[in-house]
C-alpha cells in the first residue's frame, strides 16, 4: 500500500477492521526502536570499540522502564489477533496445521535474509581482518532482536491449543501460567539457583498472550470497572513487589542485586506491569478510535505495520554500522553517557539512525509481504482442486528445527550452543534454512474434486 494516498488506504480497509489493535502494535515497535537507540551508546576506550546502556548508568532512568517496557502490549495484541485469525480461518474451514503454517511465515520470511545479512557481516569484517571481539560484539547487538522471535513463534505453534484451552476455560489460561511464573519466583529466592524460573520465559508470555484472546472475547470489556481495577491493582501490586519486595525497579535489563531481574527470566512483577498496561489499553480505546478515523493517521499506521517485523529485526543494525564508522573514527564526538552534553547529542544520532533504517526497510522490507498465492491448477480432465492442505508433522518438524536455531543463535550469538565452524554457527543456521523450507514448501498437498457441473 506504499503506493496508495491516505484517502486510498482508508477506502479499502475493511470496515471490520479492528484499527485500535493495529495502532497498538505500529506504536510499539516505534517505541521498541526509539528506546534501544536512546540507551544505546557506542564508546571508543583506548581505541576499542565498546558499548554501554544508559539503564546501566543511569538509577533514575529505571522507574521510566515501567512506560517503556511495550514487550507486554506487543504479547497483548498478539493474542488478540490470534483470536480474530483463527476464527477467520476456522469459519473458512482450515485446520491448525495450515493456520500455523501461515502465522510462522509471517515470522520467517522476513527473518532469512535478516540472518543471511547478519552471517554475511560477519565474514566479511573476517575477511576485512577485524578484531574477532569487536566483529562478535557488533553482530550480537544488532542480533538482540531474536528473543522475541524464538518466544512468540512458540507461542504460535501453541496457537491452536491456547486458543482451543481458553473457550473452554476462559481467564484460567492467564491465570494458571501466571501462578506457575510466581511459584518459579519463591523457588529462585529460596534456592538462589535460576534453573526453576526458566519455564517463565515461554509461561509470562503465554499469561500475556492469552490476557490478549480474553480481551478479544470481551472478557475484558463486559464492565468498564475491569479496565480500572487492572490499572489500580496492577499498579498497586507493581509498586509493592518492587518497593518493599524482592523485585528490581528496572523493567528493562538486568536489576542491582539483590533483586530479582524482571525478563531474565520473566516475573510476577513484569506481569503486574502487563495487567497495568493491559488496563490502560482498554482505557484510551475511544479517543484513539476518533483518531483513527481520520485517513492520514490510518494510513501512517497501516505503513508502519506493513514493515512492522522488519523494522524491529533491523532497528540495531544502523547502531552497528554508525558506531563502527562515524563513532569510530570520531565525526561524532563523545561525551560521558547520562550527562547534558551526551542526550544533546542524542537528537543527531536518533536522526542518522532514523536515515539508515529507512534505508534498510526500502530494500528488505518486500520479505515480510505476503506472497501472492499461485493460480490453483487444473487436472487434465478439468477437475479443480480442492483448498491446500497442510501436513502437520511437516509444519511442526519444521518450526520446531526454526525454534531450535534460532533459540542458539538467540542465546549463544556468533558462537551459537552446537559446535560453530570457523566462527560461524552453521548448525543453527542450517535449522532454521531447513526448517523454513519444511514449513514453506514441504507443508501443502492438493487433492482433486470433481468438477462443479
Amino acid at each position: 500500500m506504499s503506493g496508495l494516498s491516505a484517502r486510498d488506504i482508508a477506502a479499502v480497509t475493511p470496515a471490520a477492521r479492528d484499527r485500535y489493535v493495529d495502532l497498538l502494535r505500529a506504536a510499539a515497535i516505534v517505541v521498541v526502536v526509539a528506546g534501544h537507540w536512546t540507551v544505546s551508546a557506542v564508546t571508543v576506550h583506548d581505541g576499542e570499540l565498546g558499548w554501554i546502556n544508559l539503564l546501566q548508568v543511569a538509577a533514575w532512568t529505571a522507574p521510566l522502564t515501567w512506560l517503556f517496557q511495550v514487550m507486554p502490549v506487543v504479547f497483548l495484541v498478539g493474542g488478540y489477533a490470534n483470536g480474530a485469525s483463527w476464527e477467520t480461518h476456522r469459519r473458512r474451514g482450515g485446520t491448525a496445521a495450515a493456520w500455523v503454517r501461515s502465522r510462522a511465515l509471517r515470522l520467517l520470511r522476513p527473518t532469512a535474509p535478516f540472518l543471511l545479512a547478519l552471517v554475511g557481516g560477519y565474514a566479511a569484517a573476517a575477511v576485512a581482518g577485524a578484531d574477532p571481539r569487536i566483529t562478535r560484539a557488533a553482530v550480537w547487538l544488532a542480533a538482540i532482536s531474536l528473543w522475541f522471535l524464538v518466544v512468540y513463534l512458540a507461542v504460535v505453534a501453541l496457537g491452536p491449543l491456547l486458543l482451543a484451552a481458553h473457550a473452554r476455560w476462559g481467564l484460567a489460561t492467564v491465570a494458571v501460567p501466571a501462578t506457575l511464573v510466581a511459584v518459579g519466583d519463591v523457588l529462585r529466592l529460596t534456592t538462589g539457583s535460576a534453573v526453576p524460573g526458566a519455564a517463565a520465559y515461554l509461561l509470562a508470555w503465554v499469561a500475556v498472550h492469552q490476557l490478549g484472546v480474553a480481551w478479544r472475547a470481551g472478557r475484558l470489556t463486559r464492565s468498564p470497572r475491569t479496565a480500572w481495577a487492572l490499572v489500580g491493582g496492577g499498579l498497586t501490586a507493581l509498586v509493592l513487589l518492587t518497593g518493599p519486595g524482592p523485585y528490581g525497579v528496572t523493567m528493562v535489563g538486568a536489576a542491582p542485586p539483590p533483586d530479582l531481574d524482571n525478563t531474565a527470566p520473566p516475573t510476577l512483577a513484569l506481569l503486574t506491569l502487563a495487567a497495568t498496561h493491559t488496563g490502560l489499553v482498554l482505557l484510551v480505546r475511544r479517543p484513539a478510535d476518533r483518531w483513527l478515523a481520520r485517513p492520514r493517521a490510518w494510513a501512517a499506521v497501516v505503513r508502519v505495520n506493513a514493515v512492522a517485523l522488519t523494522l524491529y529485526l533491523w532497528h540495531m543494525v544502523p547502531v552497528v554500522l554508525l558506531g563502527t564508522t562515524l563513532v569510530a573514527s570520531g565525526v561524532l564526538p563523545q561525551r560521558p553517557v547520562g550527562s547534558g552534553a551526551w542526550f544533546l547529542l542524542r537528537l543527531p544520532w536518533l536522526g542518522l539512525l532514523a536515515a539508515v533504517l529507512v534505508a534498510l526497510v526500502a530494500v528488505v522490507g518486500r520479505w515480510e509481504q505476503p506472497a501472492r498465492p499461485p493460480e490453483r491448477p487444473r487436472a487434465p480432465d478439468g477437475r479443480d482442486p480442492g483448498p491446500a492442505r497442510v501436513d502437520g508433522r511437516v509444519v511442526g518438524a519444521g518450526v520446531t528445527a526454526c525454534l531450535g536455531g534460532l533459540l542458539g543463535l538467540g542465546v549463544g550469538g556468533t558462537d551459537g550452543l552446537l559446535p560453530a565452524v570457523a566462527g560461524v554457527p552453521v548448525a543453527e543456521l542450517a535449522l532454521v534454512g531447513v526448517g523454513l523450507g519444511l514449513v514453506r514448501w514441504g507443508g501443502p498437498r492438493r487433492t482433486w474434486t470433481a468438477r462443479a457441473g
